[in-house]
C-alpha cells in the first residue's frame, strides 16, 4: 500500500459528468451542436469585420480579437469533453492537463484584460470623441491587445506552474470535466498555504484589477452621458456600452464564482455545471450580444451576404 500511495500520478480520469451517466449521449448532442454554431458564429462575425471596411474601427477590431479567444477557449476543452462523453475511460495525461490548464488561463485571463481594453475604448468614444482617432490608433490597438495577452500569459504560466510543481501521489481522479484549478489542486498530497494564497492573488489580479479599470471607465462614462442635454443623445451613448455591460456582469460573475471563493465551499457537480456556462454557453452568446445588438454589424453582415450570393464581376 505504501508503494500505491508514493507512485507519481501519471494520468488524471475526468468524472465531471458521472452523476449524469444516463444522459452523456443526449448531452453530446447537445453540447456538439452548440459547438458547432459557436464556431460558426464567430466565424461569420470575424469574417464580417475583416471583409467590411466600415467596421475597421477599433471597437470592431477588438471585437474580432474577443471572437478569437472565445473560438480558441472553447476547441481547447470543448472537443476533448465531447470524446469523453462517448468513451468508457475518460483520462488526459499529466503533460496534457498541465497544457490545458495554462491554455485556458492565458485565453481567459486574457478575455478579462480585454474586457478592461474594451471598457477603455468605450471611456474615450464617449468621453473624449474629439480625439479618439489618434488615441485609439492601430499601433495603440495592437499594443492594448498585446498588454492582454502579456498579463494573461504571466498569470497563467505562474499559476500553471505552481499547481504542477506540486506533488500527486494518491488520487487520479478529476471530479471536473477539464483541468480546472480547484478540481487539481484538490488531487495535490499536499501544499503550501503561500501557493495557495499566490494563486489566489494572481486570481484577484486577473479578475479584480479588470474589473476595477471598468468600474473606473464607466463612473466617468457615466458622469459624461449625464451631461448631454438630449435624451436620444444619452440613450445613443449608453446603448454602445449595454452590449459590453452584458458581457462583463456574465464573464465576472461566473468567473468570480469560481475563482474567488473560499476553498471550504468547493462543490465538484456544482462547479462542472456551472464550467459549463462559460466554456460551452459564454462563448457563443458574448459575440452573438455585440452583433446582434448593432445596427452596423447588421448591416454589414447583409452587405457581406449580398456580395457573397451575388459576386461582382
Amino acid at each position: 500500500m505504501e508503494w500505491v500511495n508514493e507512485t507519481l500520478v501519471r494520468e488524471f480520469v475526468f468524472l465531471g459528468f458521472s452523476f449524469l451517466a444516463g444522459l452523456q449521449q443526449l448531452l453530446f448532442a447537445v453540447f456538439l451542436v452548440v459547438y458547432l454554431f459557436t464556431l460558426s458564429t464567430n466565424a461569420i462575425i470575424i469574417s464580417t469585420i475583416v471583409l467590411d471596411r466600415a467596421l475597421h474601427t477599433p471597437m470592431y477590431f477588438f471585437l474580432a480579437v474577443l471572437s478569437c479567444f472565445e473560438t480558441c477557449y472553447t476547441f481547447i476543452i470543448v472537443p476533448k469533453m465531447l470524446v469523453d462523453l462517448l468513451a468508457q475511460k475518460k483520462t488526459i495525461s499529466f503533460l496534457g492537463c498541465a497544457i490545458q490548464m495554462f491554455s485556458f488561463l492565458f485565453l481567459g485571463c486574457s478575455h478579462s484584460f480585454l474586457l478592461a481594453v474594451m471598457g477603455y475604448d468605450r471611456y474615450v468614444a464617449i468621453c473624449d470623441p474629439l480625439h479618439y482617432t489618434v488615441l485609439m490608433g492601430y499601433g495603440m490597438c495592437l499594443g492594448l491587445v498585446a498588454a492582454a495577452c502579456a498579463c494573461g500569459f504571466t498569470v497563467s504560466l505562474v499559476t500553471t506552474s505552481l499547481v504542477f510543481h506540486l506533488p500527486f501521489h494518491s488520487s487520479n481522479q478529476l471530479h471536473h470535466f477539464f483541468c480546472d484549478i480547484s478540481p487539481v489542486l484538490k488531487l495535490a498530497s499536499h501544499h503550501s498555504r503561500l501557493s495557495q494564497l499566490v494563486i489566489f492573488m494572481l486570481g484577484v489580479f486577473a479578475l479584480i484589477i479588470p474589473l476595477l479599470l471598468i468600474l473606473v471607465s464607466y463612473i466617468r462614462i457615466i458622469s459624461a452621458i449625464l451631461k448631454i442635454s438630449s435624451s436620444v443623445g444619452r440613450y445613443r451613448a449608453f446603448s454602445t456600452c449595454a452590449s459590453h455591460l452584458i458581457v462583463v456582469t456574465v464573464h465576472y460573475g461566473c468567473a468570480s464564482f469560481i475563482y474567488l471563493r473560499p476553498k471550504s465551499n468547493y462543490s465538484s457537480s456544482q462547479d462542472a455545471l456551472i464550467s459549463v456556462s462559460y466554456t460551452i454557453l459564454t462563448p457563443l452568446f458574448n459575440p452573438m450580444i455585440y452583433s446582434l445588438r448593432n445596427k452596423e454589424f447588421k448591416s454589414a453582415l447583409r452587405r457581406a451576404m449580398v456580395q457573397t450570393s451575388y459576386p461582382v464581376n
